[in-house]
């Protein structure tokens, strides 16, 4: 299945159906009042979080959704029926903006959470409506409003507990599928992971947490270099952050500063999230040059760095074990109670 985090579509809801202009006919009645009934109001057309997805690729080849208009109102009083609502269903975690991409209309962060992304119409209303004492035989019926319809932009953020990063190449692909039954792509060049990944890695009874990797960082990527920043996105609900510094660089702490400098250009509060510093393909270098890259490291990032092989699986639980204690209690609680949502009456009234 291909990756999709981002597309914009557009939605309108149902317009409201005509009230009907209709006078009684009835055998044997001298006098026939007017009996017109209310238009139908339009469907909505509505957001809502399912886990049954985990990409928006569906909404690449459909981007139009309208919901059905309302029937008109008849005869005899009979009120039109209401448009069918149209439901929209997107992976949990789905932001939604106004088309300018900067207004948010609505985080569908949890499953079952919706949002009403375009009302529908309110039905006009029939003749008989306006029957009163001074006007016995009203001819006048509303038109029915028409259905909001506007243009949005979906962004997906995966919901993981615990994000890597690195440079390209840094060994976190591997890391990934040593860790978790996910399996990614992995090569010896860079960049070999495009799209965001996924796995769930497991300590033990009730000690489990989602781990993401996401694509390479390089300087620049904030100016659209390489893949560039549109993937930290997915980190930004993370409640901690394992960092992989390759242990095979000529300069550890400069590749750690370079990925730092990323994450403070795209803000969104990256760079003060828990962060568990970690030396990568241990493997790869001799013991000596190792202890002496790990020492130079912890100085510059002023805390304690392990040093791990994903290969020879070394060092791994250790830093599993941080990166646990980092985020079982610093994650967001998917138990908390959903607000109540104040229902607005839009206050519309007939013109009379």
């Amino acid at each position: 299945m291909k990756f999709l985090d981002r597309t914009k579509i557009y939605v309108k809801a149902g317009d409201g159906g005509n009230g009907a202009h209709s006078f009684r006919r009835e055998k044997y009645i001298e006098f026939g009042g007017p009996d017109g009934g209310d238009g139908g109001k339009g469907g909505h057309v509505i957001a809502r979080a399912t886990d049954d997805l985990n990409t928006l690729i569906d909404y690449r080849y459909q981007q139009h959704f309208k919901a059905q208009n309302g029937k008109g109102g008849q005869g005899r009083q009979r009120t039109g029926a209401g448009g069918d609502d149209v439901v929209i269903l997107v992976p949990t975690g789905t932001e939604i903006y106004e088309e300018d991409e900067e207004t948010l209309i609505a985080d569908l962060d949890r499953p079952g959470k919706e949002v009403l992304l375009a009302k529908g119409g309110n039905g006009g209303w029939g003749n008989l409506r306006f029957k009163s004492s001074t006007n016995q035989a009203p001819t006048r019926a509303n038109p029915g409003h028409p259905g909001e319809e506007r243009t949005v932009w979906l962004r997906l953020k995966l919901l993981a507990d615990v994000g890597l990063v690195g440079l390209p190449n840094a060994g976190k692909s591997t890391f990934l599928s040593v860790v978790s039954a996910a399996k990614p792509k992995i090569a010896d060049y860079p960049f070999t992971t495009l799209v965001p990944q996924l796995g769930v890695v497991r300590l033990g009874p009730g000690q489990s947490f989602v781990l993401a990797d996401i694509p390479g960082l390089i300087e620049g990527a904030h100016e659209g270099a390489g893949i560039g920043d549109r993937f930290l996105g997915h980190v930004e609900r993370c409640a901690a952050l394992i960092h992989l510094v390759d242990a095979g660089a000529e300069d550890v702490v400069a590749n750690y500063k370079t990925v730092r400098r990323e994450l403070e250009a795209y803000g969104h509060g990256l760079t003060d999230k828990p962060e568990v510093l970690v030396l990568s393909k241990a493997d790869t270098v001799p013991q000596d040059e190792l202890e002496a890259k790990r020492k130079a490291l912890a100085e510059a990032a002023g805390r304690d760095v392990y040093v791990i092989s994903a290969v020879a699986q070394e060092g791994i639980d250790p830093v599993l074990r941080e990166a646990w204690d980092k985020c079982s209690h610093l994650k967001p609680s998917q138990d908390a109670p959903e607000p109540e949502e104040e229902s607005e009456d839009d206050g519309w009234q007939p013109e009379l």
